[in-house]
């Protein structure tokens, strides 16, 4: 169940409310950037996006949600999941740190 379908079903109910909000927290943990990475964050799933920043060495990012995108390959293998890390911002799941090889967020 996605968390906002959690949201639906809870209501105006304070505990249930409460255990989305954990729920969204959790979904949204914290993952590396692969060590000696610079990392371009791009503006949609691709690397045929324009580049909006450049994450630095050591950083790590909050995944909100994931997606398909194109095939990339890097230091955690290929794969064509795309991690939202911001409101137009995604990075390569290749070069993330999740401990899987399959998606580990809501699709978005």
């Amino acid at each position: 169940m996605s968390v906002d379908q959690t949201q639906d079903i809870a209501g105006g109910d304070e505990k249930a409310t409460a255990t989305v909000e954990a729920m969204a927290a959790t979904t949204a943990a914290s993952y590396p950037v692969a060590p000696g990475y610079r990392l371009n964050v791009r503006s949609g799933p691709g690397t045929n996006y324009s580049i909006v920043r450049v994450l630095s060495e050591g950083a790590e990012v909050r995944i909100n949600c994931q997606t398909p995108g194109t095939w990339v390959s890097g230091p955690y293998g290929t794969s064509n999941i795309w991690d939202n890390i911001g409101s137009g911002q995604y990075v390569s799941d290749a070069y993330i740190r999740t401990g899987s090889d399959g998606y580990v967020a809501p699709r978005c």
